[in-house]
């Protein structure tokens, strides 16, 4: 089974990575939902595919604009900007809007006109849009599921809308290629292998049936190493930057 498309499915694999049925892995099925629990978490907060760029879209109400904060899926990973919809220099509806005026003014030559100074128009509106009207300022914590709006209350009047940029993990119980991906099938098997490694060192110089005895210390010090070079491997090579997560 070269790609796993359930959880029970990326267990088993893991498993038989580390030897299993041939040899006895002295680990307790507990202990392996809670490695792949953790192998999971890791994948989602840092692998670029282990999350996906989300817009949610929010009407303010009465309790939102008091509060000062608009109420979020608990499992964001990061908050990173808002977008306010109802006080934009260049984005305005219907006949206000920068966009619809430029053509309005240019229609006769639109089809041969340079879009140079079409460019220069809509950037030199982006500027006063942040010199006049600004960003709205937020604060995120993921543990709370709140994101405070710092802005005035009449910038946010109530039944206007806000888009929150933000970032949420993937979903194997929907996305079931996600099992398969190969830098968490590793990093699972490897805290797997540094469990059973602590489990062995509990029974230093014990000897298994037939003479045979584990190495509990060194199957540890493996894993260790292992689990080391592959998180080094994830910040160096396959991390979002730290600034895309933070509002």
């Amino acid at each position: 089974m070269a790609n796993p498309t359930s959880r029970a499915e990326f267990k088993d694999y893991c498993l038989r990575k580390l030897g299993a049925p041939v040899i006895e892995i002295n680990v307790a099925d507990a202990q392996v939902e809670d490695r792949i629990d953790e192998a999971l978490q890791y994948w989602q907060d840092y692998h670029f595919d282990g999350s996906q760029h989300i817009y949610l879209k929010h009407q303010l109400t009465e309790r939102d604009v008091e509060n000062g904060y608009v109420t979020v899926p608990e499992d964001l990973v990061g908050v990173t900007r808002i977008f306010d919809l109802s006080s934009s220099i260049g984005t305005g509806s219907g006949m206000f809007n920068a966009q619809y005026q430029f053509v309005l003014n240019n229609i006769a030559e639109i089809t041969s006109f340079k879009l140079t100074n079409y460019y220069m128009t809509m950037e030199h509106l982006s500027f006063i849009q942040d010199m006049l009207v600004g960003k709205p300022q937020i604060r995120y914590n993921r543990h709370i599921n709140k994101v405070f709006i710092d802005v005035s209350k009449s910038k946010t009047p109530v039944g206007s809308y806000v888009i929150i940029e933000a970032y949420k993990p993937i979903d194997g119980d929907f996305y079931e290629n996600m099992w398969s991906d190969r830098w968490l099938l590793n990093y699972a098997t490897v805290l797997i292998k540094e469990q059973w490694g602590s489990n062995l060192t509990k029974f230093v110089g014990m000897q298994m049936p037939g003479g045979v005895t584990f190495n509990g210390e060194q199957i540890l010090n493996d894993a260790k190493e292992e689990k080391r070079k592959m998180e080094e491997e994830m910040i160096n090579s396959f991390s979002i930057p730290v600034f895309n997560f933070i509002g």
